[in-house]
């Protein structure tokens, strides 16, 4: 049965891509959401997430979004370089916010944003559904049980192929190029820095940082950490003839609870079903864990070639119960999941690898500080 009006929660999208429109039918599974508006530079994106919220609001510039007195709740699922402008400013509306991951792009601008959280009544949960995924709230408990004994590394691999996408060479619609790019260096319109945004270093941490954030974010809910202590990274050249990112890279991450966290993603190897492309391994002194999208299994010393026990999920529900703990929280005014800092946590790890590349050198955080070490 549909909520009051009271009781309804008013919903507006900022970023209404394939995305953001898969975000808003998540939203609308709850009978007390209403989308109320759409805000999108690019003109097809903007037609696609109105058919999906029918008699929704129209937006050209999310700023007018914001300044609407109706919306509570604000979905920003845009390019990763607007994120921590328009969080800011969805903060200083005073809107609730969801905020796909990756958080932000720097670690000035994640300080910046815990700040303005602290300062802030609004709920914010970041993208990062693990955290909400009852698979990995089971495996959060079996390491926490004492049952692996003591974790000194934990191994981590992602595997697929973006080599088969051929640069894009024409828009299908029509595009606001320069408030497209806002806080990004300013470029000649490219439709395939449009369209694959997510290879270039002016708008994203690259494929490293696009799926490193879920697995840090993983690693730190189960492992029950926070921040790094330092990060060292590896990478293969950039095979893309239009990308400035790699698709292959070794990432170490040092931490203060002593243990060692190795992430490798390579985006040039075969095409795997998403089930199946990447795996989490806690390697303890008395039995090892691996955690992959769909199973929990755990390998003791006695038993190390078959698993002791396994526990099956479904992936596909973890967005929707991550969706869902924002709401409730929206209600109740409690802290969701996912706030900004362990939205924060999750993605240092991935900028400081990034640095770590650009440096060729070992980059060390200082949790007090808040800052990079020089």
């Amino acid at each position: 049965m549909p909520a009051a009006p009271s009781d309804q929660i008013r919903v507006g999208i900022i970023g209404s891509g394939g995305r953001g429109q898969f975000l808003m039918k998540i939203f609308m599974m709850d009978t007390a959401v209403r989308m109320v508006a759409v805000a999108d530079v690019f003109e097809p994106n903007l037609e696609a997430g109105l058919s999906v919220a029918k008699g929704a609001r129209a937006y050209r510039n999310y700023q007018d979004l914001l300044a609407d007195k109706e919306i509570d709740v604000v979905v920003i699922a845009t390019p990763e370089h607007w994120h921590h402008q328009m969080l800011l400013d969805a903060l200083a509306a005073g809107k609730d916010v969801y905020i796909e991951k990756p958080l932000c792009q720097r670690p000035e601008q994640g300080v910046d944003l815990m700040d303005a959280a602290r300062q802030s009544k609004s709920i914010v949960q970041v993208g990062m559904q693990r955290r909400s995924y009852d698979l990995y709230l089971k495996a959060r408990d079996i390491r926490a049980s004492g049952a692996l004994g003591s974790v000194r590394l934990v191994r981590s691999w992602w595997i697929n192929n973006n080599l088969s996408e051929k640069p894009a060479t024409q828009l299908t619609g029509r595009l606001d190029w320069e408030q497209w790019q806002g806080p990004a260096p300013h470029r000649p319109i490219d439709p395939d820095r449009f369209y694959h945004w997510r290879s270039y270093s002016d708008y994203s941490g690259g494929i490293m940082a696009d799926q490193g954030a879920h697995i840090f974010d993983g690693i730190h809910l189960i492992q029950g950490v926070g921040f790094p202590s330092a990060v060292n990274a590896s990478a293969g050249r950039v095979h893309s003839s239009k990308s400035d990112t790699p698709e292959t890279v070794i990432v170490t991450a040092e931490y203060p609870e002593d243990f060692v966290a190795v992430f490798t993603i390579n985006y040039a190897g075969m095409h795997y079903p998403s089930r199946l492309d990447q795996l989490n391994q806690f390697d303890g002194d008395r039995a090892r864990l691996d955690v992959g999208r769909e199973f929990v299994s755990v390998y003791t010393q006695s038993m190390p070639e078959s698993p002791e026990s396994t526990i099956t999920g479904s992936f596909s529900e973890a967005t929707n119960a991550h969706v869902q703990n924002f709401l409730n929280c929206v209600r109740t005014r409690t802290p969701p999941n996912a706030p900004i800092e362990k939205g924060f946590q999750a993605v240092l790890v991935t900028q400081l690898a990034n640095q770590s590349l650009r440096q060729d050198r070992r980059i060390r955080w200082n949790a007090s500080t808040r800052r990079v070490e020089v």
